[in-house]
C-alpha cells in the first residue's frame, strides 16, 4: 500500500500528538539546581532546610515520573550565599532556600522578611501566604523575577559568649549579629555594636572574639554547633521578636520554561512541604534549648513583657525606617500590621 504525501504527514502528526498526550511531562534532562547555605544531610537526617530541599527534589521527581530531576547543593557549594537571589533573578540559578532579607540591598521590600517583632508566632507567619501582605510580597518578587515555592518561617533567638542578651539594656556594649538591617537598627538603639555576616560565618567570628553574640534561627544554632562557644542562649520557643522568612524560591525565568503540568507539581509539592517546615522549625526551637543546656549554657525564655519592650524599640526604629523607604514598603508594613 502506497501512502500519499498528505496521508503520510497526517499520520506523522497524529502519532506526535498521541505521544504528547501520553505523557503530561516534558523531559527536562538538565534538571534543576537547588542551592542553599546550610549544612548538608539526607532526606531524614540533618538541618531541616536541607531536608526540605531534598524532599522537594524527591517528590517532584516522583510526581513527574522522573521527568524533572533536581540536585541539591548544600553549604554554599554551588555559589556564595549572597549571590543566590541575584542569580535566580537572572535565571543563572534555578532554585534556592535563602533568608529573604539577605537581598534587602537589592530589593528594599524583602527586608520585611526579618522585621523585628512584626511576626511573633508561627501561626501569624503562616497566615501571611494568603493574606494581603503575602499577596503583595509575592507580586513584588514576581516582578523581580522570583517565584515563592514554599513559605518557610523560623523563630530564633540569641547565643552569646559572655553574658545573656534578653532585656534591651543587656545589649549595651555587645558586638552583635542581628541578621538584617532592620534587626541591627533595633540593636543599635538598645546600645549594641552590630556586625553583618551570613549565618554560616557566625561560628568563626564568635570563636575569635570578633563578635559577642549572634541572633539567628534555632536550626542554625544547632547546625552550626554554636553551643561549643556560647555560654548563654535566649530561645525562640516561647515568645521572640526574631522570626525569619526563609522561603524556597525559584527563578521566574526557569519556572516559565517548564510545562504547565510541571509548574503545577512544583507549586503543589512546595505547598505540601510548608507543614513539614513549620513542624520541624518548632521542634528545633525546643531541641536548641536542650542542646545548649546539655552543653552547660544558661538558657532563657522571653516573656510577653520583655517582648513588648523590644517591640517599642522596633516600632520607633526599624518599622519607621522601612515604612519610609517607598510607597511599596509602606503598604507592605501596613498590611503586615493588620495581622498583629
Amino acid at each position: 500500500m502506497t501512502l500519499s504525501k498528505r496521508n503520510f504527514l497526517h499520520s506523522v502528526g497524529a502519532s506526535a500528538l498521541s505521544a504528547m498526550a501520553g505523557s503530561a511531562f516534558a523531559d527536562t534532562s538538565a534538571g534543576l539546581k537547588i542551592s542553599h547555605q546550610f549544612p548538608g544531610g539526607t532526606l531524614t537526617e540533618g538541618d531541616f532546610r536541607d531536608r526540605l530541599c531534598r524532599r522537594f527534589a524527591a517528590d517532584v521527581e516522583k510526581k513527574t515520573g522522573g521527568a524533572l530531576k533536581s540536585t541539591v547543593y548544600a553549604g554554599s557549594s554551588l555559589m556564595k550565599t549572597n549571590a543566590q537571589f541575584s542569580s535566580m533573578r537572572k535565571g543563572a540559578l534555578d532554585m534556592s532556600l535563602v533568608p529573604l532579607s539577605y537581598s534587602g540591598g537589592e530589593v528594599a521590600e524583602t527586608n520585611i522578611g526579618l522585621m523585628p517583632a512584626l511576626v511573633p508566632s508561627y501561626e501569624q507567619g503562616a497566615a501571611w501566604k494568603n493574606a494581603e501582605v503575602g499577596k503583595m510580597l509575592s507580586k513584588v518578587l514576581d516582578e523581580k523575577g522570583i517565584i515563592i515555592v514554599s513559605w518557610v518561617w523560623q523563630a530564633g533567638g540569641v547565643a552569646s559568649r559572655t553574658r545573656p542578651l534578653l532585656q534591651p539594656e543587656d545589649a549595651k556594649g555587645l558586638k552583635v549579629r542581628g541578621g538584617s538591617r532592620e534587626m541591627d537598627m533595633m540593636l543599635k538603639q538598645a546600645g549594641a555594636s552590630v556586625i553583618t555576616l551570613p549565618s554560616n560565618e557566625i561560628y568563626a567570628s564568635m570563636q575569635t572574639g570578633a563578635m559577642d553574640a549572634a541572633m539567628t534561627s534555632s536550626t542554625s544554632f544547632i547546625s552550626f554547633k554554636l553551643e561549643e562557644i556560647a555560654k548563654h542562649l535566649t530561645t525562640g520557643r516561647n515568645r521572640t521578636y526574631w522570626f525569619m522568612f526563609e522561603p524556597l524560591m525559584m527563578s521566574k525565568e526557569v519556572f516559565s520554561k517548564l510545562p504547565k503540568a510541571q509548574q503545577d507539581v512544583v507549586m503543589g509539592v512546595g505547598a505540601e512541604l510548608e507543614v513539614f517546615a513549620r513542624d520541624a522549625a518548632k521542634a528545633d526551637d525546643k531541641i536548641a534549648a536542650d542542646v545548649y543546656a546539655k552543653a552547660g549554657a544558661k538558657v532563657y525564655d522571653m516573656d510577653e513583657a520583655t517582648l513588648k519592650k523590644w517591640q517599642v524599640i522596633a516600632r520607633e526604629t526599624a518599622w519607621k525606617d522601612f515604612g519610609e523607604k517607598n510607597e511599596s514598603c509602606a503598604s507592605l508594613l501596613k498590611a503586615a500590621q493588620k495581622l498583629l
